[in-house]
Formats: structure tokens, sequence, C-alpha cells
């Protein structure tokens, strides 16, 4: 049978083929009951130990059947040993059997002269006239060769096993050749028919959005388009009047979500969890997905890679409003509950505001709303265990809060925090115009305020691979503009206007998007990564550079690369 299924053309093949082995009768899986009588007693046996007794089962039967095939043979030799005799003096034959009374005398005549045993003097006396030919007696002769021959080989066989074993498999690739085709089932490491909801669903880049009020949804991240610097975006969400958006982020749809809330408990959702709503929607309740208690509220969100397949991350790194700052392994957050688990402990009127990942080498940086930052290593925070409370980062001043943590790497010197004011005013400045410090100090200036530029609202550090910008407002205005629009100025200046609001209205959350990366793209950072790691000849990198110009001809570079780029190991 031929089954045809038509797609239309938005439809993901993927997701429909699982969906028909999922809930069609396309594929079948059975049962195999594994138990056998081994040795009279009856066991559940493995694969391998299957094989193993039906391998023994093989040489029982071989052994079995040469000892049967050389009793044969010896049985045969011995008759042909009697008819040679007979047939070399073939005249007494004759004149002893003609002087004899009846059968039985002529049998023990036969036995006694020529001394042969009983089966062979029979053998003589039912031996045809036409036997006698000289041809026939010639095929005696080469029949009781070939006796002996088979009784050698038998008698060898039967005294080295490991010859045995070797007939088994001769035998079984005869019955390949004979009976072989191309194989008709294919192995699977899980269960067949078994599928979890990551294989109904595409891993596409998606926007992640939670509200103050504890609202949160998910959208295309093409629903936002890409505006000149200064402009006045387009509506992201409807919210209530007293809600505002308090944050966004970009992530994938099989990543995990930590939720870290403002009891210092963490939970743990998929991103293709969370509803998937239009741009103006306000989204589902968080209460709805997660078994808050009451009057607690979700205040940090961390995106985080599946964490058996793991990023190089070891720690997460979190960061309260009063400036206090603590790390754990990741590993503690492997196993989460459905109704969460302790992330950390918080003082009297302390919120959790952030969760980073790191690797354990990293430098830290934090931003406070009045402008105030600093940046100390992160070795100065030793690891904690969840249940703890973390030391001081930065001394915040009573009317100052934490509005940005972030994790830089210690070799990254060319990477840059950009920061946004409440009235919409950002600028771009270099994480090395930051002086090393203690942890637990003051910290410099970031910015300079006034009441134009008003309070920091987000600091974030930028990437090499970002690209765009989003902004919302607390009314739900929401604008995304490119990063290389903001100007990169030093730490002690305003920065430019980067989003116009409306009286009264201010920015509430931002957040980075990376660039998406065309296939040149991504050969040059092939390239790069080999470079960096040594293993490229000069050869190999201008024969990967040549492919990276598109001198060279393929239907596909990347895997080019990868192939030169592996062909450059085996040479150095």
């Amino acid at each position: 049978m031929r089954i045809v299924v038509e797609l239309k053309r938005d439809a993901r093949p993927k997701a429909v083929l699982n969906n028909l082995f999922k809930h069609t009768a396309l594929q079948t899986s059975f049962a195999v009951n594994m138990v056998a009588l081994v040795e009279g007693t009856p066991q559940t046996l493995t694969l391998k130990m299957i094989l193993q007794e039906f391998i023994k089962h093989r040489q029982k039967v071989i052994t079995r059947r040469s000892q049967f095939e050389l009793d044969e043979a010896k049985k045969r030799e011995h008759i042909l040993e009697g008819l040679k005799i007979a047939v070399d003096n073939i005249d007494e034959v004759i004149e002893t059997i003609k002087k004899s009374k009846d059968q039985v005398d002529a049998k023990e005549n036969l036995m006694r002269k020529f001394k042969l045993s009983e089966i062979q003097s029979l053998a003589i006396l039912d031996m045809q006239l036409k036997r006698l030919a000289a041809l026939e007696r010639q095929k005696i002769e080469e029949e009781l060769k070939m006796i002996r021959e088979l009784i050698t080989y038998l008698e060898d066989l039967l005294a080295h096993p490991e010859k045995i074993l070797k007939v088994a498999k001769g035998e079984l690739e005869k019955l390949k050749e004979r009976f072989g085709d191309e194989r008709k089932t294919r192995v699977f490491k899980q269960k067949i028919g078994e599928f979890s909801e990551e294989d109904l669903i595409p891993n596409e880049p998606t926007i992640v959005t939670i509200t103050v009020g504890g609202y949160v949804k998910r959208q295309d991240i093409g629903s936002f388009r890409t505006q000149r610097r200064g402009g006045k975006g387009i509506s992201g969400i409807t919210t209530k009047e007293e809600d505002i958006v308090a944050q966004l982020f970009a992530c994938q749809t099989h990543d995990n979500l930590l939720f870290f809330t403002n009891r210092g408990r963490v939970f743990q959702l998929k991103v293709y969890d969370l509803p998937d709503t239009s741009r103006i929607a306000k989204g589902s309740a968080i209460v709805n997905l997660l078994e808050l208690g009451a009057e607690e509220k979700i205040l940090s969100i961390l995106p985080v890679k599946k964490l058996k397949e793991g990023p190089k991350a070891a720690f997460v790194v979190m960061a309260t409003m009063q400036g206090t700052i603590k790390k754990t392994a990741i590993a503690q957050y492997e196993a989460i509950r459905r109704s969460g688990i302790i992330a950390i402990k918080l003082n009297s009127g302390d919120q959790l505001r952030w969760a980073k990942l790191s690797t354990g080498t990293d430098n830290v940086i934090l931003v406070s709303k009045k402008g105030l930052s600093i940046r100390f290593k992160e070795s100065d925070v030793r690891p904690m265990a969840r249940d703890t409370m973390g030391v001081r980062g930065i001394k915040i001043k009573t009317d100052d809060e934490l509005i940005g943590m972030d994790i830089t790497s210690a070799d990254d010197i060319k990477a840059d925090l950009l920061v946004i004011t409440e009235r919409g005013i950002g600028k771009k400045t270099p994480v090395s115009a930051w002086p090393l410090q203690l942890r637990g100090g003051v910290g410099v200036k970031a910015a300079h305020l006034t009441e134009k530029t008003g309070n920091l609202v987000t600091a974030q550090v930028l990437n090499r691979d970002d690209e765009a910008l989003i902004l919302t407002s607390q009314r739900g205005q929401v604008l995304r503009t490119t990063l290389r629009s903001i100007p990169r100025l030093t730490r002690d200046t305003q920065g430019v206007i980067v989003m116009r609001l409306s009286a009264g209205d201010k920015v509430a959350a931002a957040t980075i998007i990376p660039k998406k990366k065309d296939e040149a793209e991504e050969i040059e950072d092939v390239v790069e990564e080999a470079v960096e790691e040594g293993i490229v000849t000069k050869e190999a990198l201008k024969e990967l550079t040549q492919v990276a110009q598109g001198e060279t001809k393929t239907d596909n570079k990347s895997k080019t690369v990868k192939k030169a780029v592996a062909k450059a190991k085996k040479k150095v």
C-alpha cells in the first residue's frame, strides 16, 4: 500500500509525520517475550544472550550432524573396503560362492577365506554383476578415496570447536546470499510510537512577554518590524490600566524557562507551554501555568537551554533589588518539582530581580536606578546552596535600587553596556570603561542623569551577534530599532533619544534580538573558529576562504566547510 499525504504550503512536514505515527496505524509496535529455556531453566534473556544461545545451538546442531555424517562415512568406508577386496579377487570370490551350499554358507566362507566382516560379506553377495566391469571397479576406488577424505575432515572438525563456528558463519552467509534482501525495519533507541511534545513542535525563535500583573505570552519574532531610532513604535500588548510590561526577551521554543518569584522560589516550564498569541493580546495569567502562592509574583525569568545537553555555563548568578548577589551551581536546578523549589532566601522587603548563567570565571556588572554601577570578578562570590541568602554585590542607598545585572566574559573587552532611561534616552558604553573593583563597593557612574532623562530603567551587555532592540512602554507601546543606530558614548554622558514617549508614559522593559545569520556569515564563523582553535593549515585556510567568498561552487557551503575543517584536523 502506498499512501500520499498532500500538505498545505504553511504545513510542517515533520510535525504531520509525527502525528501520523502517533495517532494512526501507520506505525505499529509489538512486544517480544524474551523468555526461553536455558539448560532446562526458564530465563528472561537480553538480545546479546539470545544471540549467544543461538550460537551455542548452532554449535550443537553442527556437532551432532558432523558426528552422524562421520558415523555414516565410516560405515560406508567399511563396506567399500570389502567391495574392493572382492573386486581385486573377483575370480576367487566367484569360485567360493559357486562351491557354497547356500547364502549363509557363502557368507561364512567369504568371511573365513578373505577375513571379511559379516557386513562386508553381505555387501559382496548383494553386489550386482555390472560392478565387475573395469569402469565400475574404478568408481569404487574413487568413492573410497572420497569417503576417507570426508572422514579425515569430519574428525578434524569435531576436534576443533573454533572450526565449527566458522562452519556456522559460512552457512549463515550462504543463507544471506540466497534469501537476503534490503532491511524493511528500523531500530530506534526509544520506544516506538512514543513522541514527546518537542517532536511535534518546531524549535523556532520567539519573544516572551510578562507583565507586572502576571500575564505571560509568546509571539513570533517576525511580528516586530525594524524602525529607525526615535520612532514611536507599534502597539505591542493590550494591558489593563494598572498593568505594565515587566520583562521581554527572545528565546527558542524548546528552551526551558526558570521562573524566579519574589519569595525566592523557582519554577520551570517549556517555552512552548506558554500561549502563542498575537502581538496585541495580553496573554494568559501566570497563575494558571504555575502553582504560585498567595501574593507570590514572578519577578525574573531565565531562559535556559536543555540542562542535560548543557550550555557551557556552570552556575546561575542571582541579584536582588537591594544589591545582594548569589551564585549557585546549575546542576541544582535539573530536577524542579511542579510546586517549585527554593532558589534564594531573601531579607524582608527585598526582591529577586535577575538570574543569569555564568561559567565561574566571568565578570559581574551591576547597575542601579540612580546611575551607579560596579564591575567585579565572579570568583569574588563563592558558590552557595539553593536555600542561602547570598552576599553584598553593591552598596545601595535608601532611595535607590538595582535595575540591571549582567555577566561578561573576562576575555571580552569589546562588549558594550546598553543603558536606557525611563524617558527613552539611551547609549552604549564599552564595558572596559568600568574598572574592576571588589564586590560590595559603591561603584562608579554608568550615566549622567537629569530630570530630562529620568532614572535608569534597564542596563544590558550587548554581544557581537546582537542586532536589534525592542522597547516596551508602560502603556503598551513597542519600538524595535537597530542597535547600530544607538551611539557609543562615555560613562558620564546622557545619551540620545531612542524612543519618543507620550506625556506621562515611561519605558517599562527592553530586550535584545540577535541577528539571523545567512549562509555566508555561518561559513565565516566556522572559518574563524577553526583559525582560533589552531586546527587549520595554510592550505586548508585558503580553501575555506575561497568557499566563504563563493569562489568554489557547492550546493551546501556549510557542510563543505565542516568537511574541510575535518580534513585540516587530520593534516595537523
